[in-house]
Order: C-alpha cells, then sequence, then structure tokens
C-alpha cells in the first residue's frame, strides 16, 4: 500500500478535476485515480491531454482529505470521494465545446441553466446553489441576486469544475441544491504559450436585420471612450442631497440645464442594421516554471475576449382576464443584444517540499450594450399604437484575488485561504422613450407617432444606475490522522459581504409642445436646442418612496467538526456538524433626509446548526451504496429584500423586493447506488428527498398595464425524485480492421432526472408581504410546482474519440421540460417556460499547421432551432410573456499551441 497523499496538497498538483474540501474514505484501501500524465500546461481546451482514464485532482481547502491509494491509476475519482460528486474535467469542458462554465455545467446531472448562467440544481433555483472559485465564495454583479452568473466565467480560464450534491459540514450552510466549485488554470510544469480565435454566427441574428446606437467609437472592446461618463452639472445635482424636481432646490430653468447636459445623442438615437456582423473570440495563455533554490516558482497568464450579437424578435403579452380571454396588452419587441466579455488571469504558485502556495488573481469584464424597439398595443389607450425604444448600457465587473496555503505537518494537515472580491455594475443613460399614433381621424397627427412628453401622447426616461459590492473571505482547515481507520478534523471559515446599490431614474417633462416637435426623432426631441427653446424638464421618479438606495451587507462566521471512522471493513462513516451564525442587513439609504424608506428596512440575525452524516458501503467490488441525511439553509437575496425597481434584461421585466423575507430552512436525505464497472464507466442510480420550510417563491401583479414580479416565503414545500446516471466507452477497434478505428472508441453518456415539488398551503397559514400579514393561499396554490422546477431533464452525449490524437465528434441533446418562472397574478394560472429540447455538434481535430501543433474546432448549436416560450396557459387560451426563435449558431476556430 502506498503512502496516504492529502488531496489538499493536490489542489495544486493540478487542475484538471476538483474534488470537494470534504473528507474522504479511509480504512481499506481505495483505489483513486491518480494522473499517469503531467499537468496540462495549457487552457481547458488545449490539444494534448492526457491518456483516457488519466484523472487530475485538486482540493480547495479542507486540509484533511487524506485518501489512501493503491498502484492501480485508473479507477474514477467519484467512487473516492465520500460525497455525492459530478465531476467536469478538463477534457469533459472541452468536449462540450462550451465558451462559458454555465453552458458546459448544464450537461451535468440534475442541472439546468436559466435566463443568464444561473445555475438550477435539482429543480430548487438560483438561491439554493453555492457557487465558489478555488473553494472561495464569490460576489455577485447582478442586483437581482447574490450568486454570481457562471455565464460570465469563459472556459478558457476554468480548468474544471465539481458540483456537490450532498451536504458535508466543512461547507457554507447555504447549500440547498449543491455546491458548484470552479477551479481556474493552475501553473504548468513545463512552459508553453498559446493562442486561440474563433468566427460564429446565428441564424436569426448574422447579417440579418437589428438595431444598435452609436455609443462610442470603442463600445466593441467592452469599454466605452468617456460617451458614457456622468456630465459635471448633472452629477452637481444628483450629489447635492435633494430630488432633482422643481422646488426650492431646482427652478425650471435648473432643471432645463440640467437635462441639456443629458442630451446625449450618442446614447438616444435607434439606428437600423440591415447585417449584424459575426461574433469573434481570441484568447491567449501562456507559462512557465522556475527553480528557486530547492523550491519551485510556477507562472501562468492568460486574457481573451469575445464579441457576440444576439436579436431576438419576441412577443409579449398580458391578460387581465382569470381565464386569459382577453389581451391587454401586446408588444413586438426587436431586441439587439452585443455581449463582450473581457477576461486575464495571473496565477503564481510556488513549490517547497510537501507545501504550496498559490496566489490567483482573475478579472472578467462582461458588458452588454442594448437597443430595443417595440410595437403594440394597450386596451387602457382605446384603439392608439405605442412605438417604445429603449437603449442601454450594462457594464458587469468581477476582480478576484485569492492566497491559498496546503502544508504538511507529519500527521497534521493544515490548510489556510483568504480572498478579496469585488462586483460592480454600471447602467449609465438607460433611455425609454414612448411615441403615441391615436389613429383618430379628428386628431390632426392622428395617423403619425407623436411624443409630446406630457404622459399623454408619449413619454421619455433616463436611469442611472451604479452597484458596487466588496466580499472578504477566509478560513483555516486541520486535519489530524489518528489511524489509516480514524480521522478528525476542524476548521473555521469567515465572510463578509458589503453591498451598495443606486439607482436614480427621471422623466422629461414638458407642456404644450407643438406638434411638429412632437414628432420629433428622440435625438432632436430632447436636443439642447429643443430643451432649451420649448422649457423641457425633468422629474426624479425614484424619489417618493425612499428606495433609491440601499446598503446591504451579509457576515458569517462559521465554525465545524468533522470525523471520517471506517466502522467495518466495508463501511465508512462522514459525520460532522456545522455551527453558523449569520446576520444580514439590508437599509434603504435616505438621500434626500425625508425620513422615508426606513420600514423598508431588514435585519435577519440567527444562528444555526447544521448536521450531516454519510454513509458508504461497499456491497461488491466496485459497487457501493451511500446514504446522506443534512440539515442547510438558503438565505434571502439582497435584492429580494429591497423595494427598489429593476428592470431585469432577459425578461424585460420590473422586479421588486420584500422587506419581510426570512431564511429558509431544508432536510435533506439520499440514497445511491454506484458501479464503476471500468475506468472512467459507470453507472448510478439516486433518490432524493428535500423538506423546505419556509421557501422563498415569486409572485406576480398587475398594475394598471404592467406586472411587476416580488418574492414571498410560502408556508412548506417538499422536493423529491430519481437521477440515473452511465457512461460507457466502446473500444471499437474490435469492430473493424480498418487503420481509421484502431485508436477510436464510442463515448456514450446520458443522465436522466426526474424531480416533483409541491408547496403545501393550508387555509390558516399566512406571508407577510411589506409588513403586512396576508393569508398564504392570495399567493400561492396548494400543490403547485416551485418556481423553477422542471419534471424531466435529459442529457446525451455520443461521441467519437481517438485516444492517440486529438479528434472528437460529439453529438449533444438536452431536454428540458416545462418549469414555473413565477406565480400568476390575480388568481391567473402560473407563468411557465418551456425549454424544450436542444441538439448541438462539437467536432474537435488536432493538426500539425508548419510543424505547430494546433486545433481546429467546429460547433453547430441548437440544430434544432428550438423556439422559447415563456406563457400563461388556461384551456384553449394562451398569453405569451416572451416568446421568440433563438436560431441555429456556428461557430468554426483555432488554436495554436506553441
Amino acid at each position: 500500500m502506498s503512502k496516504p497523499l492529502s488531496l489538499a496538497r493536490l489542489l495544486f498538483a493540478s487542475t484538471a478535476i476538483v474534488a470537494p474540501p470534504a473528507f474522504a474514505q479511509v480504512g481499506q484501501p481505495t483505489t483513486l485515480a491518480l494522473a499517469a500524465a503531467p499537468e496540462p500546461a495549457a487552457a481547458p481546451a488545449a490539444p494534448a491531454e492526457g491518456p483516457p482514464g488519466s484523472v487530475d485532482i485538486s482540493v480547495p481547502g479542507g486540509a484533511d482529505n487524506d485518501i489512501v491509494v493503491t498502484g492501480r491509476a485508473n479507477v474514477d475519482v467519484l467512487q473516492a470521494s465520500p460525497q455525492v460528486i459530478s465531476v467536469l474535467s478538463n477534457l469533459d469542458i472541452a468536449r462540450t465545446g462550451e465558451g462559458d462554465i454555465a453552458g458546459a455545467l448544464q450537461r451535468v446531472t440534475g442541472l439546468s441553466v436559466v435566463g443568464s448562467g444561473f445555475v438550477y440544481v435539482r429543480g430548487l433555483g438560483d438561491r439554493y446553489s453555492l457557487a465558489l472559485l478555488n473553494g472561495s465564495p464569490l460576489p455577485s454583479p447582478e442586483p437581482l441576486k447574490r450568486v454570481v452568473p457562471l455565464d460570465i466565467f469563459p472556459t478558457e480560464v476554468i480548468a474544471s469544475s465539481l458540483v456537490q450534491k450532498s451536504y458535508s459540514a466543512n461547507f457554507p450552510g447555504e447549500f440547498g441544491g449543491g455546491v458548484i466549485n470552479l477551479t481556474t488554470i493552475a501553473t504548468p510544469d513545463e512552459p508553453f504559450f498559446k493562442v486561440s480565435g474563433s468566427l460564429s454566427g446565428n441564424s436569426e441574428t448574422t447579417g440579418q436585420l437589428g438595431y444598435t446606437y452609436y455609443g462610442s467609437a470603442t463600445d466593441w472592446t467592452g469599454f466605452d471612450d468617456g460617451a458614457r461618463a456622468m456630465p459635471r452639472r448633472f452629477a452637481a445635482a444628483l450629489a447635492s442631497g435633494n430630488p432633482i424636481m422643481e422646488g426650492a432646490d431646482f427652478s425650471k430653468a435648473d432643471l432645463g440645464l440640467i437635462a441639456s447636459s443629458l442630451a446625449n445623442a450618442n446614447t438616444t438615437l435607434l439606428q437600423k442594421n440591415d447585417s449584424i456582423p459575426v461574433n469573434f473570440s481570441v484568447d491567449l495563455s501562456g507559462g512557465g516554471s522556475f527553480a528557486i533554490g530547492d523550491a519551485t516558482l510556477g507562472v501562468i497568464a492568460a486574457a481573451g475576449i469575445s464579441n457576440k450579437w444576439q436579436t431576438r424578435q419576441t412577443l409579449q403579452q398580458l391578460s387581465l382576464d382569470a381565464d386569459l380571454s382577453g389581451t391587454q396588452t401586446s408588444y413586438n419587441h426587436v431586441i439587439t443584444d452585443n455581449r463582450v466579455v473581457v477576461n486575464g488571469l495571473v496565477g503564481f504558485g510556488l513549490d517547497f517540499g510537501d507545501n504550496r502556495i498559490r496566489w490567483t488573481n482573475l478579472y472578467i469584464r462582461d458588458t452588454l450594450k442594448q437597443a430595443d424597439l417595440s410595437t403594440g398595443t394597450d386596451a387602457n389607450q382605446q384603439g392608439r399604437d405605442i412605438l417604445k425604444q429603449g437603449t442601454a448600457w450594462y457594464e458587469r465587473q468581477l476582480i478576484n484575488t485569492q492566497l491559498v496555503g496546503a502544508f504538511t505537518l507529519g500527521d497534521v494537515n493544515l490548510d489556510l485561504r483568504g480572498g478579496y472580491a469585488n462586483s460592480q455594475r454600471e447602467a449609465p443613460y438607460e433611455r425609454s422613450f414612448t411615441y403615441v399614433r391615436t389613429n383618430q381621424a379628428a386628431d390632426p397627427t392622428g395617423a403619425k407617432f407623436v411624443n409630446d412628453l406630457g404622459g399623454n401622447k408619449g413619454d421619455a426616461s433616463v436611469a442611472f444606475s451604479d452597484l458596487d459590492e466588496n466580499l472578504y473571505s477566509g478560513g483555516i482547515d486541520l486535519g489530524y490522522r489518528i489511524s489509516p481507520a480514524l480521522k478528525l478534523g476542524a476548521g473555521y471559515a469567515y465572510s463578509d459581504t458589503a453591498r451598495t446599490s443606486v439607482r436614480r431614474a427621471f422623466q422629461y417633462r414638458a407642456a404644450g409642445l407643438p406638434v411638429s416637435v412632437q414628432q420629433l426623432r428622440p435625438d432632436y426631441l430632447l436636443s439642447d436646442y429643443t430643451i432649451q427653446t420649448y422649457g423641457i424638464t425633468l422629474l426624479e421618479t425614484t424619489a417618493s418612496d425612499g428606495t433609491a438606495a440601499f446598503d446591504a451587507g451579509l457576515t458569517v462566521h462559521a465554525g465545524y467538526g468533522q470525523v471520517i471512522a471506517q466502522v467495518l471493513p466495508t463501511v465508512n462513516i462522514t459525520a460532522g456538524v456545522r455551527y453558523e451564525r449569520g446576520l444580514q442587513t439590508v437599509e434603504a439609504v435616505d438621500l434626500f433626509g425625508t425620513g422615508l424608506g426606513t420600514a423598508f428596512n431588514t435585519r435577519l440575525k440567527k444562528d444555526y446548526w447544521l448536521p450531516a452524516l454519510t454513509a458508504t458501503i461497499d456491497v461488491a467490488p466496485q459497487m457501493q451504496l451511500r446514504f446522506n441525511g443534512s440539515r442547510t439553509l438558503a438565505r434571502p437575496q439582497f435584492r429580494e429584500l429591497i423595494r427598489q425597481v429593476y428592470i431585469d434584461t432577459d425578461s424585460n421585466r420590473t422586479f421588486q423586493g420584500n422587506p419581510s423575507l426570512v431564511d429558509s430552512t431544508l432536510w435533506n436525505a439520499e440514497a445511491r447506488y454506484e458501479w464503476f464497472f471500468a475506468p472512467e464507466q459507470r453507472v448510478t442510480f439516486a433518490g432524493f428527498y428535500k423538506k423546505l420550510d419556509n421557501p422563498i417563491e415569486a409572485y406576480s401583479s398587475i398594475f394598471s398595464s404592467d406586472i411587476t414580479t416580488s418574492f414571498a416565503n410560502a408556508p412548506k414545500a417538499d422536493l423529491y425524485g430519481i437521477e440515473i446516471e452511465a457512461q460507457k466507452h466502446i473500444d471499437l477497434s474490435r469492430w473493424s480492421d480498418s487503420d481509421f478505428f484502431a485508436s477510436r472508441r464510442l463515448i456514450l453518456i446520458g443522465n436522466y432526472t426526474y424531480t416533483q415539488s409541491k408547496l403545501k398551503v393550508g387555509a390558516g397559514d399566512v406571508t407577510v408581504i411589506n409588513g403586512v400579514v396576508q393569508p398564504a393561499l392570495n399567493f400561492f396554490h396548494d400543490g403547485a410546482p416551485m418556481t423553477g422546477q422542471s419534471d424531466h431533464l435529459v442529457n446525451l452525449q455520443i461521441g467519437l474519440e481517438d485516444t492517440d490524437r486529438l479528434s472528437q465528434q460529439t453529438l449533444l441533446l438536452s431536454y428540458a421540460s416545462d418549469r414555473v418562472t413565477t406565480r400568476g397574478p390575480s388568481g391567473q394560472p402560473d407563468v411557465r417556460e418551456r425549454p424544450g429540447l436542444r441538439l448541438d455538434f462539437v467536432a474537435r481535430q488536432g493538426v500539425s499547421l508548419f510543424g505547430v501543433e494546433a486545433e481546429m474546432k467546429f460547433e453547430a448549436r441548437n440544430i434544432t432551432n428550438q423556439k422559447y416560450r415563456e406563457f400563461q396557459q388556461a384551456g384553449a387560451n394562451r398569453i405569451y410573456y416572451n416568446r421568440y426563435i433563438p436560431g441555429m449558431s456556428f461557430s468554426v476556430g483555432i488554436g495554436v499551441k506553441l
């Protein structure tokens, strides 16, 4: 039997597969897949990969992760883990061909991705999932979320991803559905340099009609050239401590001058583009190692940019009738998004003896430039046609730095980690215009669209929002090996999150605009000349309710103890308990000294004892049973606790929080059968159950002709289901004498998840909305499914791979059945989305170009041209909240490794 290895130390040896910061089995020698090849010297999609069956392992934190290793080198790492995990190695990520980690994760059993990269585990919404980077928590650049959207992480900087679905006490307590741990690429053993690029297009976007606006000459980089900088006059008015409206503080003339300072035509004029450009991406990475005495210093750096376009022609409707028989509003939108993601990573690793220190620095900037043009009708407008135009620029930015050390002191392992992360989101000049055509013969302009800036025939608005969030985290893990059959561990973790969010919104107002002025296009309507000549002013609309700004914070102190014991020759037990104390605050900032907003403040301070127990039983060679039980929690997200209005760019809908939300708690149970019948090949079957108290659910309300989504605690809910996963490799050399098949194998990977959830609501149950106690049945239906839960999730991969060189051809099929996005308003049916069936094809081929190793890649996405539909259904009546065709996408790329 070989010497036991600490998985904490292996964090620094490789990043091809991540195992959790958890205890591993002890006792009888555990066969574990260790890499026969050295650590990959390039980013995840590097042409050269280890041999089939080889596995590298890394672990963020958790110093007591000893695994006893025998000389057998090709047994699945999933078998050796004491918890239920799913792993995407660098090879797995590359096989999917996805450009961001959210796309790759949707191939994992029980996972689905909703909206802009938010991962749902086993039908539980993103609030029940925890995302870590190298074992440390992450802040979110999203106003509506406290969890980070995973589509901002390019796969080029992520070496591997692990999903743990069964709770262990050394993870944070916010573990409802699972934890997703991303590991960045590590320092290499050998020097390398790689450059890659790709071009792609979409059948509904590329070369087709779309809309955009100028902005600035450097928008294509994700950074503007100062065109959206805040004018000094307007900035001074914002900082005055007074609402910007006519009164004692601002005269009408003052407001006219302030409005003139915002006459930014570059952000105002919507322009038609008859041929939307192609998408492109470029990535660079390089690194090497250097001897420093008896130590080795490794350095790695990566940078990339992607620029993608998407045009959606979407139908959005609203009904006020319980049976959906009438249509209140109906709009056809043409929305063109230009999304630019810039990333950079610099990492250092220092090896000395059995110890290593790793310092990782990550930068991601995700910019969305959006243009929206829509026409439609509103029953309140009495036969009028309405034209709306919107332009926006959303900057999301993440800066992360982490320092991790793993040290071996005899039978004691020590892990230390500390991190700082900052996320920002800025949305300057978020503009909206409404023009009206009355279609009345008595109206001189009845056949034309006009905007009188008075609210009767149109309006115009502009908003500025800013979010800044800082997160400090640290932890220590100690592990002590008493004997091969008994290990003890303990640890402490700390995290402190502080967020500030401000949104100031304004309407342009005018009285008695001449008809000729009412017909001007937006940039002329709000030009400096028009504003000064016709007395157009500003009115701040976020000054009246005290929610224009808020501060939020979450401080968590936690400690845990855990033991691993081999109680019988074939039975291993992992038992632990975590004590976690959390203080979450959300406080409205009284910008104007009016005393408004204090009623909307939230202070949640609670302590929790969170036990976890996992038993693993070897029932036969390479077969085992797992049983897990635990208690976990889910806290409200910051944005859900404040009444500040927020417009979601994906759904084009309004959201508003509820300061009366409380924490949810979960009891979790799982039983699993696993058969690892060959290296990298397995069959697993699992059943799981979750009992939730006070689950947070989205619900909708209708105000006039608009719908607003908010949040409330349902009394209880149950969720249960099954998972089936299989992975099989077939050696094709035995099926043919052809040289083509001599080194090729067929890869078959499939998984299926069936989930059911039910809200439990009785006649006496209540929920609290903005401090008012109300019957829960007013918002929730007994027996209704939880939001975000699909009954069926299916993933299938069929691939042909060469085991001697890079040559892969893979078909990827995914299916998700209908799921609820929000409870229906006013007793109407729930709103559902239909993700449907998606078929992709990815081909990767290693070639030699002028003696240089290169990789060619081709991708075809959404080959079935699956439509997106979000709707309400009542009998034969259907109302669409969102309906559009995403289109088919095609990409070609090349990477060169030097």
